[in-house]
């Protein structure tokens, strides 16, 4: 069970390593411009590796409970699928449900453990691989691993990063999870916290706010849903940017070092890579060519 590209190097390595007898994902959405039907990578994965796959809008639903059942998996492997499964899913596998969860249980559990671990500076992040539970990533863990965070991280890189480590975690933890060498161990009680799903309105730039905070909110918004803010009525995307010391009003766009750069709550925010409405990603230098408004 998963959806976005995160999940596929899951799917990869468990149909390298075992039958997969079906795939569930999320249903085709409209998306673009156009609003044509979109199928989530983890379909077009499951089609190229010849896979059944079913597409339920809800797993509750009566025909995809009885795929499942007819199915009859040993173990459901869970990887960024976007749905809650209900105790009669959880029960169905004698095995149980593995999630492969982007974060280091406790912290951060919910929808986007990677965003949030990059809002919030964490000096580390990882992979999970938990049983499920009917909480929300509440479930016993089987193995975890960490990376170092960076200053160059995105939510886009650490994703890249962290599904292939995920992946690998769990094709070496399950063979002695299968044959019950290894038993899950609950989380600890301490130190939980929970990333919600993120809303396109949270990437508007508050210049307010300290430089450091939102140069983080730019790599944590990065690519989706992106960091954003005003400029000559119209929305201008924030793709890289940095910080440097410096006194200018909250919101004031400057040039600084011949990039455009805008005072903050604390600090300059210096634009490297922006977007503007119907163009394409330039850098700040050469925005600055074409924006004689800026300041």
């Amino acid at each position: 069970m998963g959806s976005p590209d995160f999940a596929l190097p899951t799917l990869r390595a468990m149909a390298s390593a075992y039958e997969v007898v079906g795939v569930v994902t999320q249903p085709d959405r409209a998306s673009g411009r156009g609003r044509e039907l979109k199928s989530p990578p983890v379909k077009l994965l499951a089609q190229k590796l010849d896979v059944p796959i079913i597409q339920p809008e809800k797993l509750r639903m009566p025909e995809a409970m009885e795929q499942l059942r007819a199915w009859n998996p040993d173990l459901i492997v869970v990887a960024a699928f976007g749905q809650i499964l209900r105790k009669d899913v959880l029960e169905l596998p004698r095995y149980g449900c593995i999630n492969v969860h982007a974060s280091l249980l406790p912290r951060w559990r919910g929808a986007a453990p990677i965003n949030a671990a990059i809002l919030q500076g964490d000096e580390e992040t990882g992979v999970t691989i938990m049983k499920m539970d009917v909480g929300l990533d509440t479930g016993p863990m089987l193995a975890q691993r960490s990376i170092r965070s960076t200053r160059e991280d995105t939510a886009g890189s650490v994703t890249e990063t962290l599904s292939h480590l995920g992946a690998d975690l769990l094709i070496e933890t399950l063979p002695d999870y299968l044959s019950g060498k290894i038993q899950p161990v609950p989380q600890p009680a301490e130190g939980a916290t929970y990333a919600p799903m993120l809303k396109k309105e949270e990437g508007r730039l508050d210049f307010t706010r300290p430089a450091e905070e939102l140069e983080r909110r730019v790599r944590a918004f990065n690519p989706w849903p992106g960091a954003f803010m005003e400029f000559d009525g119209t929305l201008l995307k924030v793709h890289r940017a940095h910080t440097e010391s410096g006194n200018a009003q909250a919101g004031e766009r400057l040039v600084y070092r011949d990039q455009p750069a805008v005072g903050t709550g604390g600090g300059l925010l210096l634009l490297d890579e922006v977007q503007p409405a119907g163009k394409k990603p330039m850098s700040g230098k050469s925005f600055l060519a074409g924006a004689r408004q800026w300041a």
